[in-house]
C-alpha cells in the first residue's frame, strides 16, 4: 500500500498510545463540557478500536497463542490496581479491621482486549455455532467490568472474521461504532457527547496510513504497551488524587 504517510504496526501503536495518554489526561484534569476536553477525548477514541484491530492481527500472526494470551491476561490483571486507583482514588480491595469494606471489579482496556482475544479463539474453534454464539455473549457480559466494554470484544471478533473482506470488516465496525455513539445520547449539554465521533476516524487511520508491515522486531516494541498502560495509569492516579 502506497500512502503519503506510511506507518508500520509499531508506529501506529505508538500513535494511538499517545492518543490514549491524551485521553486519560483529559479524564483526570480537563472538564468534559469544555472544547479542550471534547477534542482530547475525540483523539482518545482512536485507541480502543485500533488496539482491537491489532489483537485480531496478533492472533492471525502469532506462532504461540498460549504465550500471547498469557501475556495479555497477566498484564490485564496487573492493570487492575492502577486502573481502579486512577478512576476512584482507592485500592481495588479495601480491608479495614479484618473486614472487607470495598471491592471494585473495574478493569482497564487490556482486560476487554483479552476477552476479545478469547472471543476470536472461540470463534476459530471447531465447536458448533450455537456454543460459539453463547460463549461470545458470555464474554461480552464479562466485559461489562472493563473499559470499552462489549465494543472492543465485538471489534476484535469482526476484525478477525472479516479479515479477508475489508468492505464487510468496516461495515461491521460501523454498526458497532454507531451503537457506541448512541450510548452517549442524552448528555447535557447536547454537544458534550460529540467526542465519541472520534471512533469514526479509525477506518480512515488504518486504511490510509497503515502499510501492513510490522516494523522492528525489537522486544521493546512488543513490551512497551503492556508496561506503559498500567504505569501511566498509576502515575496519573497519583497526580490526580495525591499531588494535585
Amino acid at each position: 500500500m502506497s500512502t503519503k504517510l506510511s506507518l508500520n504496526r509499531n508506529q501506529l501503536k505508538y500513535l494511538v498510545i499517545a492518543a490514549m495518554l491524551i485521553d486519560h489526561i483529559a479524564w483526570a484534569f480537563v472538564p468534559m463540557d469544555t472544547v479542550l476536553g471534547q477534542v482530547m477525548h475525540f483523539i482518545g477514541r482512536l485507541t480502543g478500536p485500533t488496539m482491537a484491530y491489532f489483537i485480531a492481527e496478533g492472533y492471525y500472526y502469532t506462532r504461540n497463542f498460549g504465550k500471547y494470551a498469557l501475556r495479555l491476561g497477566i498484564f490485564a490483571f496487573l492493570s487492575w490496581l492502577p486502573f481502579v486507583y486512577f478512576e476512584f482514588g482507592t485500592l481495588p480491595i479495601v480491608i479495614e479491621d479484618g473486614m472487607l469494606m470495598g471491592f471494585y471489579p473495574a478493569f482497564g482496556v487490556l482486560y476487554t482486549l483479552f476477552l476479545g482475544l478469547m472471543a476470536i479463539r472461540l470463534w476459530d474453534s471447531k465447536l458448533n455455532t450455537a456454543v460459539k454464539v453463547f460463549g461470545i455473549m458470555g464474554l461480552c457480559i464479562l466485559s461489562l467490568f472493563g473499559d470499552w466494554a462489549v465494543f472492543d470484544v465485538l471489534w476484535c471478533l469482526f476484525f478477525f472474521c472479516y479479515r479477508n473482506n475489508p468492505k464487510e470488516q468496516w461495515i461491521a465496525y460501523f454498526w458497532v461504532a454507531l451503537v457506541c455513539c448512541l450510548s452517549v445520547l442524552g448528555n447535557d449539554p447536547w454537544w458534550s457527547g460529540l467526542w465519541m465521533l472520534g471512533i469514526f476516524m479509525v477506518p480512515f487511520l488504518i486504511r490510509h496510513f497503515y502499510n501492513g508491515q510490522s516494523g522492528s522486531k525489537h522486544p521493546f516494541n512488543k513490551w512497551f504497551f503492556y508496561i506503559f498502560y498500567p504505569a501511566h495509569l498509576l502515575v496519573l492516579g497519583v497526580l490526580r488524587w495525591v499531588i494535585l
